[in-house]
């Protein structure tokens, strides 16, 4: 039997929030935005009539202003949006307790086991929007389907504030034609990937040689040609069931461009001591390194590298961050943000033994670099964060800019 997933989707969460306590909000083209004197000056969400005037997520604000010279804009209020959220999915588990949110503003329910209590799939959905819509005067986009792929193609289809079902007699239809790149997972490298054996849809996709995916994109490139095929048969997680972290990583944007060794030196070791000291929290060891360098025009580069061993220690992290950078980046050249994350994750406990095949002539220098790192924590769980820092950043003037984290 087949089950009945839902992906709920709140539209223009930020902007929505915003509007909640100022009502005037909604009849003037707004946008929430970092602060542009922090050098986040970036659109983070807009509202129907900003986005009519050209407004995209994610452009300058300097950008945007010349577009839609009236645009209205607001600070970001996390502690908000995670209010709402947490509302939003307290009403969601009225009707089922298996609700798994992907990111503050959606969520995946399975109400396989509810539609006896509550009507069909569709019927639930639009339960649901007209709920969220009295109590908490915001919308939603419900996908309907029989996997959580297509629910969450579903509620990309129709916005604002409507309901999509994508079944099995009618998917071929409705998602076959749609460009590859809106199937969940598929991301602009995958997609340029894609076109140049000729895929350029779903339905191409779909019915697309396997092992010739799996030569172009890896075990990437099976995955998502299930996810075309309609074979997508993940669970939804229940609400309560702690989610497995897959990485664990750290960014920021420093209130200068950073120039020269010294000043990406101390950029990376202090997002490396924040990175490792997550991992040591989640009693968990990262394998695989990456780094994020994107510069003041917005050029990007993404490198990763597999470590010589599994690790949660902030130096044997800044030191291979560092090797990469140098390999791929002019240290001359400005920097604007730096990202560092850890993945390929493993236990604490896991990792003893794989340590144990590296063992070596550094191991009591490491030992003795664990017992600081860990006696940092140990410090600044009792007299916080700032408590005790590395030489290498004191007396920098990068740090001013708000942190973005990613991962656990």
């Amino acid at each position: 039997m087949d089950r009945t997933i839902l992906h709920c989707d709140l539209n223009g969460f930020y902007a929505s929030v915003a509007c909640i306590g100022h009502p005037e909000l909604k009849r003037v083209p707004m946008a929430v935005c970092g602060n542009p004197e922090n050098r986040h000056g970036i659109i983070l969400a807009k509202n129907e009539l900003a986005k009519r005037a050209g407004v995209q997520t994610a452009e300058t604000v300097w950008q945007a202003k010349r577009k839609c010279p009236e645009l209205v804009l607001t600070p970001p209020h996390r502690e908000l949006y995670l209010k709402y959220s947490q509302m939003v999915n307290e009403v969601y588990l009225h009707f089922t307790d298996m609700v798994e949110p992907f990111g503050i503003d959606e969520s995946w329910l399975d109400v396989t086991g509810s539609e006896k209590l509550f009507g069909s799939g569709r019927e639930i959905a639009d339960k649901l929007r007209a709920i969220i819509k009295e109590k908490f005067d915001l919308t939603i986009s419900v996908g309907v389907s029989f996997n959580k792929v297509f629910a969450k193609l579903g509620s990309d289809l129709k916005k604002p504030d409507a309901t999509t079902e994508i079944n099995r007699e009618n998917f071929r239809r409705i998602v076959w034609p749609l460009d590859v790149g809106a199937l969940l997972y598929v991301g602009k490298s995958a997609k340029k990937a894609l076109a140049s054996v000729g895929i350029h849809t779903i339905g191409e996709l779909a019915v697309a040689d396997g092992e010739m995916l799996k030569k172009l994109l890896g075990r990437m490139g099976e995955q998502i040609k299930c996810y075309a095929a309609g074979e997508d048969m993940s669970a939804v997680r229940r609400y309560d069931f702690p989610e497995e972290i897959k990485s664990v990583g750290n960014g920021m944007t420093f209130s200068r461009n950073l120039i020269g060794e010294s000043d990406v030196y101390a950029g990376v070791m202090v997002l490396c001591d924040t990175v490792a000291a997550r991992m040591r929290r989640n009693a968990v060891r990262c394998s695989t390194i990456q780094i994020q360098i994107k510069d003041p025009n917005f050029k990007t580069i993404s490198r990763q590298k597999p470590l010589k061993r599994p690790t949660n220690l902030a130096k044997e992290l800044c030191l291979a961050a560092m090797e990469l950078i140098r390999s791929s980046w002019n240290l001359s050249a400005p920097i604007r943000l730096i990202t560092v994350t850890g993945t390929g994750l493993i236990s604490e406990e896991d990792s003893v033994e794989q340590m144990s095949l590296f063992d070596g002539p550094d191991d009591e220098k490491r030992e003795k670099n664990e017992k600081l790192e860990r006696a940092m924590d140990t410090i600044r769980s009792k007299y916080g964060s700032g408590s005790i820092v590395y030489g290498a950043i004191i007396g920098k003037d990068i740090f001013a800019a708000h942190e973005q984290e990613e991962g656990n």
